[in-house]
């Protein structure tokens, strides 16, 4: 696949970023250290560009029916301004992607939305629910799976026979992240009035960000309060200099790349779509990935049967994070054994916690030998390494 750049490679390349490819992207994995930006996030405020993420847009009187029937989660009961996590399974129930959803504007038409947003973000007054039309939604698949996912909605709209509009709206939109305890005050110096700083936990609003019109949401990757800012990609650098500082800012934030992005989930038990699950390479559904509280089993959508099953039958398998007793790193694909080279399960990432100052991974154990506490073992390169079982997150946040 061609590897995709985001709108601020140049700026990121100037600053002296090393980049990775991930998903389809080149995207920077670090900027001075992956422990430094770690430590920012946990303790002050960094800065990710996260503008490889997909972006769908569906807009139309039966958008709401759509994402219910092709999401787990219960989207009719999002109000303009509300998101929700959620994953999008398979007939199986199979997750294919995790994603969040956002409920905008109603009014808003799909493919329009970084552009329609401009006039409700001029307005620090502006009442989301008192917009009219029809509904509208924004959901953000991981990256490179934006084509796979206008495919797929695409598809069961038209099989639906359902009068809903679907724009792949990727190219429209730069991410940020803004993460950290300090993340609201720099939200609050880079935004008019208090709309922004006064959201929720997954509430969301237009806003202007460095005289930016923008979508920001109170959500994040990380575990650290924070929020996800979405802008048009002409204005990404804009947007960005006001919270890392340059030439055209002076903000403070530390610029992070993927790399602590990765350690910081980690060291919450976040997954990572084609890691952590992957349909071909690592098939879960939300039960085994421990995410079953984003499964509304009342809704009708696609694998709900197969899931409905299985929480009835239960599961031989649950994601689960283990720490190391003893000295080693655990890494994707090492065996997890009974400590006496009996393999009862198998880990799908593993880092050394910047925080905790100890290795910690994550991954798929045989359900009955999870319990916080025990002790199992991790096989490194050929040893079996003592470890215990850890019910994520492994800080508590």
């Amino acid at each position: 696949m061609t590897d995709r750049r985001p709108p601020l490679h140049e700026t990121h390349d100037a600053r002296g970023a090393k980049f990775t490819g991930f998903g389809g992207w080149q995207m920077p994995v670090e900027f001075d250290s992956i422990r430094e930006e770690h430590a920012a996030v946990r303790e002050s405020v960094g800065v990710f560009d996260v503008s490889h993420m997909s972006e769908i847009e569906v807009s139309g009187p039966d958008a709401t029916a759509l994402l219910d029937r092709l999401t787990t989660n219960d989207v009719t009961a999002l109000d303009p301004g509300d998101s929700q996590y959620a994953a999008v399974t398979n007939a199986d129930g199979i997750m294919l992607d995790d994603t969040v959803v956002y409920r905008l504007p109603d009014g808003v038409e799909a493919g329009t939305a970084a552009s329609a947003l401009a006039d409700v973000a001029a307005d620090p007054d502006a009442d989301l629910d008192d917009t009219t039309g029809d509904p509208a939604y924004l959901f953000v698949p991981n990256a490179g799976h934006d084509d796979q996912m206008y495919d797929r909605w695409v598809d069961h709209r038209d099989e639906w026979e359902l009068d809903a509009a679907v724009a792949n709206a990727t190219d429209d939109w730069a991410m940020l992240a803004v993460q950290g305890p300090d993340a609201a005050a720099a939200l609050d110096g880079g935004t008019d009035g208090d709309a922004v700083t006064d959201l929720s936990k997954f509430e969301a609003t237009a806003a202007t960000v460095a005289d930016a019109p923008s979508w920001v949401a109170r959500t994040g990757y990380t575990g650290e309060d924070g929020f996800e800012i979405m802008c048009p990609t002409a204005d990404a650098a804009a947007v960005w200099e006001a919270f890392v500082g340059g030439d055209a800012g002076d903000g403070s934030a530390q610029p992070c790349g993927l790399g602590a992005r990765d350690t910081l989930r980690m060291e919450m038990g976040y997954l990572l779509s084609g890691q952590d699950f992957d349909p071909e390479s690592e098939p879960r559904t939300p039960y085994e990935a421990d995410i079953g509280f984003v499964v509304d089993l009342d809704t009708a959508f696609v694998g709900r049967d197969a899931l409905a099953a299985q929480r009835e039958a239960g599961v031989d398998e649950r994601f689960v994070g283990v720490r190391l007793l003893e000295r080693g790193v655990p890494r994707g694909g090492y065996a997890v054994t009974d400590g006496d080279l009996t393999r009862i399960g198998r880990l799908t990432s593993g880092t050394m916690s910047p925080t905790l100052d100890e290795p910690i991974g994550l991954g798929y154990l045989h359900e009955q030998f999870i319990e916080a506490g025990s002790e199992v073992s991790v096989v490194v390169r050929g040893d079996e390494k003592r470890a215990e079982i850890v019910v994520p997150p492994f800080l508590d946040r």
